[in-house]
């Protein structure tokens, strides 16, 4: 259960959310358990709108502070457990096997060339910040000054309840703050990312957009920059209907074997698609749940959506950081700006183009 406003302007006067994850980590499907014959997340708003009441313990106090478990016993309920685990230990773990920290780390320090690479990054108070400092600042090295300040006292890597009073959604549009710093031409990469994480904005210098489906086509043709893909079967690609098809051309250069559109999700909701020769991609319908059945299945390992999620098969759910970190390996490896990769790439397989429209506060 992540109690979440995700990229919506969050706090008690905006929104509140709770997403539901299954077993694998991933979005809860549309069909699960005993819930097979109607939509699951349907379930459970209908359940909400019967509650009259719940009950609070306003005298219990939990030290989230100290790790370890913590064991209550509360009249009328019985006994529980919390446990206070260190999440961004365990993330910083994951990462450095995935990738290789020490090449990145050189790259950024720039003793290849004697220059350091400038970062620029915005967590838009959101729950990134405590990773994004750690990984860069502690363990790459980075100068903290490369995380953004909306003042100098409060860091945009604190977390706050309402992400100060902002819209925490990675784009152009509510990201500008970033947008207009990279503009002054005195970083080489900047990265957003939502309140929760799972979605990031890519620019490169002089705030040189990389579109959520180049980014990535991008990962996808560079994949073997990254030792974690170096040591798995390359698998598929997937991206979600409304997303630029860039990928399925990288998908048909890499001549991976051809299968198509599985429906592994019920019949209704999909469209199966005749992808030609567009081999071993998969087209979802919107929403990230669809590409958690493909992970498990073994016919996927990276995907992405043109709302600024992108992910891989490491986890179930799409990760802004992880995005970040994979652009930092394959620029570490090709030694190249953001704008000069996407752009050869361009001259390679050509431009594919979208257009997104976000219509907000529609009553």
């Amino acid at each position: 259960i992540i109690l979440t406003a995700s990229h919506n302007p969050g706090g008690p006067k905006a929104d509140f959310g709770i997403k539901y994850n299954c077993e694998n980590g991933g979005p809860a499907p549309d069909h699960v358990g005993f819930l097979h014959n109607s939509f699951v997340t349907n379930a459970i708003y209908d359940i909400t709108t019967k509650i009259s009441s719940y009950a609070i313990c306003k005298d219990l106090q939990c030290d989230f502070k100290t790790l370890g478990r913590k064991e209550f016993d509360i009249d009328g309920v019985g006994h529980f457990v919390v446990d206070v685990v260190d999440s961004v230990k365990d993330y910083v773990e994951l990462m450095q096997k995935i990738f290789d920290f020490a090449k990145i780390k050189s790259f950024l320090a720039g003793e290849s060339n004697g220059k350091k690479f400038q970062l620029l990054i915005d967590s838009m108070h959101g729950a990134t910040g405590p990773y994004v400092s750690t990984i860069l600042c502690d363990v790459l090295g980075v100068d903290s000054r490369c995380c953004m300040s909306s003042t100098q006292i409060f860091p945009r890597t604190n977390p706050k309840p309402d992400f100060g009073g902002g819209h925490p959604d990675p784009n152009l549009t509510y990201a500008k703050n970033l947008v207009d710093q990279m503009s002054k031409g005195e970083h080489d990469l900047g990265a957003a990312f939502d309140g929760d994480g799972d979605r990031n904005m890519i620019l490169g210098k002089n705030a040189f957009f990389v579109t959520p489906s180049d980014s990535l086509a991008v990962i996808a043709d560079n994949c073997s920059c990254i030792p974690y893909f170096q040591s798995h079967k390359v698998a598929g690609f997937a991206r979600s209907m409304p997303t630029a098809g860039a990928v399925d051309l990288v998908a048909k250069a890499k001549n991976v074997e051809h299968t198509g559109l599985h429906v592994i999700q019920p019949l209704h909701l999909w469209r199966e698609v005749d992808l030609c020769a567009l081999p071993h991609v998969f087209e979802t319908p919107t929403g990230w749940k669809y590409f958690g059945n493909l992970m498990d299945a073994g016919r996927i390992y990276l995907c992405g959506e043109e709302s600024f999620g992108t992910g891989s098969d490491h986890i179930r759910e799409k990760d802004g950081v992880w995005a970040m970190l994979a652009w930092l390996q394959i620029l570490a490896e090709k030694k190249a700006s953001v704008e000069d990769i996407v752009k050869a790439h361009w001259k390679r397989y050509g431009r594919n183009v979208f257009t997104r429209f976000v219509i907000c506060a529609v009553i």
